[in-house]
């Protein structure tokens, strides 16, 4: 069938079963968007108001579908405006494909208006990218770009289309039965690896199961509690890891890291077996390497053979998808009861928790962010999904929400994009819009994309927005607090009036400054009927405990200053 390149595009994004968009045009992508034009009956197009919200709405999307997602920019600034979301999505294993415009190919190297080159900024940042300058390119180049976008370990893709090829009249065929020789087939599971791992399980005194988001990438949460129940063995999450355990599972005991629980961080150093599924041992996570669980045989599980020995031998490393992996182990497995190893967990929460109860600040003053996350928890009982930013509020959002349901903490992790939520929440919310989805972010980070406000509204999205405000860049006031002698250089933060803010983009809001005022204007945002801003002004120099310091073990994690 004859058609345009640009319509081609539109016809292999139906084919790979797209129906959300997030974008925005521009003179190197405007073909492709007349285009689309004539498909809004089968394709719901988000109009951002920065190209960076488009590529978090679409990790956002992604996150909560295991789809990719899907973002449109135009050429020069449109398409570097992406760069941030393309490397956060590289480094949070999030499948996304992004097609940019780009001038005409017999411009290309002329330093044309708004040519950049887009392959060579995206190189280090995605799974592959490709430039198509002919129409008869796009129908592979997209089908090949949603396979390696999903394969393996997920990732993004960026397909840079010249003008002219949008503008070319080809013979469209979709191409069947593609293969892309490096994703042809998924790793093989070695019989005798699962075998030797169930036998270290099997005979451990002390084993502990640290659960990454490769366990959520997966759907292999319920393969983790099979495993856990049947061996009894204690469980701890990574931040991405989050949700993949219910917090009220009776083996769950925490979050690892540097903000993580003092049970799960100081017992790496204890346990004789760690099984690490689905998580890539980030330096947040061990501390200081050298120091880090010497004394464990380690079982690594990843899709990724890249990850496994890279900051942690392994004893057994085994590359393949986590639920295939446990599905496979389990039946090795013996039952058995473990209550003294489980009891070491207990003892130090309660010593977690005595310590939080000294550091809690008395009285009736204003609330800490520990107040409105636990506030949060309680009203909905765990079940919404927390899209949180990045600082002091990501940590208590990780720390204090007790997730009920996979998938419903979603966050910068890797890169640790501020600025993250607000735009990655809408692609939440476009993905699942009867669930309760909440933004959570500081003063600082929902200035970096507040312009999304206007997507909210427009989109008539039924977000629910909570901005703790402490007029810091908190988390790095925390640092100089600690080891810069409180020289508040250049952290201290003013910001406009939230609430007016709000109004200004036709969203209801409210603002708390009292504890006591916090159950009860929580309760009013949740029963409001569209979206709706709640600012929190919460306590200053207030800080998030345990904390491992730089370059310290996980043993010499912090309760307190």
């Amino acid at each position: 069938m004859k058609m345009l390149g640009s319509e081609a595009i539109i016809q292999t994004l139906l084919k790979q079963g797209v129906t959300t968009i997030f974008g925005y045009p521009g003179g190197a992508n405007m073909p492709l968007y007349d285009a689309l034009y004539d498909h809004s009956d089968k394709v719901r197009h988000i109009l951002v108001r920065h190209e960076q919200g488009a590529t978090h709405a679409a990790e956002g999307y992604a996150r909560v579908t295991g789809k990719p997602g899907v973002c449109f920019a135009t050429s020069g600034p449109g398409a570097t405006n992406l760069v941030t979301g393309i490397a956060d999505a590289m480094m949070d294993s999030i499948p996304m494909v992004c097609i940019t415009g780009q001038v005409a190919a017999h411009l290309l190297g002329s330093d044309a208006f708004q040519e950049t080159d887009v392959i060579g900024i995206t190189t280090p940042i995605t799974k592959w990218n490709y430039q198509v300058t002919k129409a008869e390119e796009i129908p592979m180049a997209l089908a090949k770009a949603f396979i390696i976008a999903q394969h393996g370990r997920p990732g993004p893709v960026v397909i840079d289309i010249t003008k002219n090829a949008q503008m070319e009249m080809f013979d469209y065929k979709y191409p069947e039965n593609i293969e892309v020789p490096k994703f042809a087939k998924d790793p093989t599971i070695n019989t005798e690896d699962i075998k030797k791992a169930a036998e270290l399980i099997n005979n451990a005194k002390k084993p502990y199961l640290l659960v990454g988001h490769g366990v959520l990438i997966a759907q292999a949460e319920t393969a983790v509690q099979t495993l856990m129940e049947k061996a009894d063995i204690p469980a701890a999450v990574t931040l991405h890891g989050l949700s993949a355990v219910p917090c009220n599972h009776p083996l769950y005991v925490g979050m690892l890291g540097m903000h993580g629980n003092l049970g799960p961080n100081v017992l790496t150093n204890q346990a004789d077996v760690l099984i690490a599924v689905g998580m890539r041992f980030d330096d947040r996570v061990t501390g200081r390497l050298s120091h880090y669980a010497p004394q464990a045989k380690i079982i690594h599980i990843d899709i990724d053979a890249s990850e496994l020995h890279k900051n942690v031998k392994a004893h057994i490393a085994i590359q393949a998808d986590a639920k295939t992996t446990l599905d496979a182990l389990i039946p090795h497995i013996k039952k058995q009861k473990r209550y003294a190893w489980r009891k070491s967990f207990s003892l130090l929460k309660e010593k977690e928790l005595h310590a939080e109860i000294k550091r809690a600040i008395k009285g009736d003053g204003l609330p800490t962010m520990k107040d409105v996350i636990e506030t949060l928890s309680e009203e909905t009982d765990g079940n919404a999904v927390i899209v949180a930013d990045v600082g002091q509020n990501q940590m208590f959002s990780a720390r204090y929400y007790c997730y009920k349901k996979p998938n419903s903490f979603i966050t910068s992790g890797g890169l640790g994009t501020m600025g993250f939520s607000l735009p990655a929440a809408i692609g939440v919310q476009v993905a699942s819009p009867d669930q309760e989805v909440f933004t959570i972010a500081g003063d600082g980070g929902i200035q970096m994309n507040i312009q999304e406000l206007a997507t909210v509204t427009q989109e008539k999205l039924p977000l629910k927005i909570i901005v703790m405000s402490n007029g810091f860049l908190g988390m790095v006031r925390q640092w100089q607090q600690l080891f810069f002698e409180k020289r508040y250089s250049s952290t201290p933060i003013t910001g406009p009036d939230i609430v007016k803010v709000a109004d200004a983009y036709g969203i209801s809001a409210n603002r708390v400054t009292h504890k006591k005022d916090l159950v009860s204007a929580i309760q009013k945002m949740r029963s409001h009927v569209g979206s709706y801003i709640l600012e929190v002004k919460v306590e200053q120099e207030d800080n998030i405990f345990p904390m491992m310091p730089a370059g310290a073990s996980v043993e010499e994690i912090r309760l307190e200053e």
